[in-house]
């Protein structure tokens, strides 16, 4: 499997854990008044996160990207499905 096939799971799984945060564990953390999904799914989350931007980082040095793909990879995973943006991006 190559690195950028690599990312691009990563981004995926990062993004969907980012919605999963955002859409289930923090209603649930809120309305439900049961905060376990939000530490579960942010600790899952913020390793994804940090695989991610760590991918990032080395496909930006191997495949010799400009400086504003690897702004635009990293500022993606900080918004709602930005990484599936990304992964558009990557794809063509």
């Amino acid at each position: 499997m190559n690195l950028l096939r690599i990312l691009r799971i990563s981004g995926l799984l990062e993004g969907f854990s980012f919605l999963f945060l955002l859409l289930i564990a923090m209603p649930f953390k809120y309305w439900g008044n049961n905060p376990d999904p939000v530490m579960v799914g942010g600790w899952i989350h913020g390793v994804l996160f940090i695989g991610y931007n760590l991918l990032a980082t080395i496909a930006w040095r191997s495949y010799r990207w400009p400086l504003m793909m690897w702004f635009q990879a990293g500022f993606c995973s900080l918004i709602p499905l930005g990484t599936f943006w990304f992964d558009r991006k990557l794809r063509n």
